[in-house]
């Protein structure tokens, strides 16, 4: 999207939580229904996101990561697995707009999917900056959410949350006759994995393929547009592959943005919410055909 205590303190947060569902209602519109389910994701309140989705059995939505659901029961799965994996999720959604005609209304969204992984010191934040749009319905009173479909914002070589000016105005629809050079980032660089403090050196081609220090592993280059790298990786030594999807800077010299898995060993179809971290690249040796 697209909690403890002892029996007294027990006892009174089932009180609270009985008097805010007796009170709550359900949501007036589809901003407030849609609102609700970013909530209830955060607040891993599986029965609130059951009520608000549509449980029809040829829906199709689709996620990061090229993940794919039909129906409620796949989605369930994985929001069960991903609420007993984060400690704790936070989700501000930093723009939303909705459209309504009759019964139907649709909607864009960016939002920041932040989990929480590990307890005490060894906790681990990691941030998906995400775009969102989708479809709802109401039925018999009630809106609920039938579609939606999930994708990365770019990441701000800043840190690693998405400028919105990227994601807009900023991007020419018409050119002048002349496309954009693509960036040439053969050589060698040096790559940090954000969060764990990992470092290793790349070597690439000029199409952005080639191998790393890790693993035995090895990045491609899916497509390379706007300062905007996609591609995959893979890592023979411990049996995992993933993607990954960074913003160049201006002169072509470093990159920022995520990782994530795709498998690790016979584990296939990893929710792609169980992110891998954050990048950050620098260029060791210049291009070849800028080194003179």
């Amino acid at each position: 999207m697209p909690h403890r205590g002892s029996f007294v303190c027990g006892s009174l947060f089932l009180l609270i939580g009985l008097t805010t569902v007796a009170s709550a209602g359900e949501p007036s519109d589809p901003e407030a229904a849609i609102r609700q389910m970013v909530r209830a994701n955060a607040e891993k309140d599986l029965p609130t996101l059951s009520r608000l989705m549509a449980h029809d059995a040829d829906i199709v939505s689709y996620s990061v990561g090229g993940r794919k659901y039909v129906g409620w029961p796949e989605f369930e799965r994985e929001m069960r697995e991903e609420f007993i994996n984060a400690q704790k999720i936070e989700i501000p959604i930093t723009e939303l707009k909705v459209w309504t005609k009759g019964d139907l209304a649709w909607f864009t969204m960016e939002l920041d999917y932040t989990r929480y992984v590990g307890e005490g010191s060894a906790v681990k934040r990691t941030v998906l900056p995400l775009r969102e749009t989708g479809v709802l319905e109401r039925r018999a009173g009630r809106w609920q959410l039938l579609s939606w479909h999930e994708s990365f914002r770019s990441a701000q070589l800043g840190g690693p949350l998405a400028s919105p000016s990227m994601t807009g105005g900023s991007q020419k629809l018409v050119n002048n006759g002349t496309a954009p050079a693509v960036p040439d980032v053969s050589g060698e660089w040096d790559i940090l994995e954000v969060e764990d403090e990992k470092r290793y050196k790349a070597t690439l081609d000029k199409n952005g393929n080639g191998p790393y220090s890790q693993q035995g592993g090895r990045f491609t280059t899916t497509k390379i547009e706007n300062r905007l790298w996609q591609g995959t990786w893979h890592q023979s030594g411990n049996d995992r592959e993933g993607g990954f999807e960074v913003l160049l800077s201006e002169d072509g010299t470093q990159a920022k943005g995520i990782w994530w898995y795709t498998r690790v060993d016979t584990r296939k179809n990893i929710p792609p919410k169980e992110h891998g971290g954050s990048y950050h690249w620098k260029k060791v040796t210049p291009s070849p055909a800028n080194a003179q």
